[in-house]
């Protein structure tokens, strides 16, 4: 079964609360749950870790490659800015690599620290930007068949 890994960087946990205005209102509860039975419905197995810690999310990749996870599919967040320890851990890990967010981070003046080594990016959407970098990933792991 193909496997995905979802990392929600940090203040992702916080979502429905914090700047409903730009983020809506949907909850990080709410997002897993639709999340997860997009998987279920697709039939690939679906990990999703929050963290606010960008260690964290370097060990979880790292891990992941070592477990043979076939994707990774990552809202940076709070590590757009600086991420470039996360930048050179997904380089090194080898998993094709989809980012995602909520917002048009372009339009507001953001760069992603770890747009380059990403496959592709979709932002903008809210959460559909989650589904359909999901699709997206599958499409690229179904490509690599």
């Amino acid at each position: 079964m193909t496997s995905i890994l979802l990392i929600q960087g940090a203040n992702m946990a916080y979502l429905g609360k914090r700047e409903p205005e730009l983020y809506g209102t949907t909850s990080a509860a709410e997002l897993d749950n639709l999340l997860m039975a997009h998987a279920a419905d697709k039939g690939y197995a679906l990990d999703i870790f929050y963290t606010h810690l960008e260690g964290e999310a370097i060990g979880r990749i790292y891990e992941a490659a070592e477990q043979g996870v076939d994707g990774l599919v990552m809202n940076p967040a709070g590590f757009v800015y600086a991420g470039h320890a996360l930048r050179d851990c997904v380089k090194a890990a080898k998993l094709p690599y989809v980012e995602v967010h909520m917002t048009n981070i372009d339009a507001r003046g953001m760069r992603s620290a770890l747009a380059d080594v990403a496959v592709g990016m979709i932002t903008g959407l809210g959460v559909q930007s989650y589904l359909l970098g999901l699709e997206a990933m599958l499409h690229l792991l179904e490509e690599k068949k």
